[in-house]
């Protein structure tokens, strides 16, 4: 079986590909961890200057696997009360970020984005975050930093109404660069990464950092996640997910 996480390291990159395409690369608790180890293992490796994210298949990512929710939900799985690996990693990430999006990103597809320094689009991309769509809330300090990019009219509309926000209008919205041909996403990204691989690094990683408070993100990123949790084992959730697995609406109407 092939590993769901490509590592790359090569020309003072660290290239992170998901690589789960039969899934829709939709991301595993293993995953987030694989993941989460080589950003933070690169915070301290002076051969690393910049971190690129990218997907095999037709699709960025699908989220999170529902089946790893399902199991909390249930009970079959005692769950984690920690924060995701993954999102506290990127929230944390003193190297630059940056991310190659083709196709759909959903949920954290989406929200990882927002900690990405830049962000490049396929023409045909899409990004969602239909958390509540789940019955579920907005993670990865999203709930602060998406309103603060876009609007709060526009980020309520994208996490309460879970509509994808096409690529050209990511762009305008500002949530990426620049949107390219898929045939030239992967070679755009990467010229990106190098072309910040190549500036003066400490200038580089203090400018980040004065660009982010990363402990006003991680106290959202707390407060995220009792509610992720509290609503990850709700008979909403457990409604919404059946309705996801059975193919039809969720019917929220006996819910107060």
């Amino acid at each position: 079986m092939a590993e769901p996480i490509l590592v790359e390291k090569s020309d003072q990159l660290l290239v992170l590909t998901l690589n789960r395409p039969e899934k829709k690369n939709a991301l595993t608790r293993a995953m987030y961890q694989t993941l989460a180890a080589h950003i933070n293992d690169a915070n301290s490796d002076a051969d690393i200057r910049c971190v690129l994210l990218q997907a095999n298949g037709d699709m960025f990512t699908a989220g999170n696997d529902l089946q790893d929710f399902a199991a909390v939900s249930s009970g079959s799985s005692p769950g984690n009360e920690d924060d995701n690996p993954f999102i506290l990693a990127i929230g944390a990430a003193r190297k630059p970020l940056v991310a190659a999006v083709n196709g759909r990103a959903v949920g954290v597809g989406l929200t990882m984005l927002l900690h990405c320094d830049m962000v490049f689009v396929s023409e045909d991309a899409a990004l969602a975050a239909p958390f509540v769509n789940l019955a579920l809330v907005p993670e990865a300090a999203s709930s602060m930093l998406l309103p603060l990019r876009i609007g709060y009219a526009r980020a309520f509309e994208v996490f309460v109404l879970g509509e994808a926000v096409p690529a050209q209008r990511a762009v305008e919205w500002g949530l990426a660069n620049r949107a390219v041909p898929l045939a030239d996403l992967r070679k755009v990204a990467r010229a990106a990464a190098q072309a910040i691989a190549s500036r003066a690094p400490s200038a580089v990683l203090a400018t980040k950092h004065l660009m982010r408070d990363a402990t006003a993100l991680r106290r959202r990123m707390d407060i995220e996640r009792d509610h992720f949790m509290r609503q990850l084992r709700s008979p909403e959730f457990k409604e919404a997910f059946t309705a996801f697995s059975e193919r039809r609406p969720a019917d929220f109407s006996r819910f107060k």
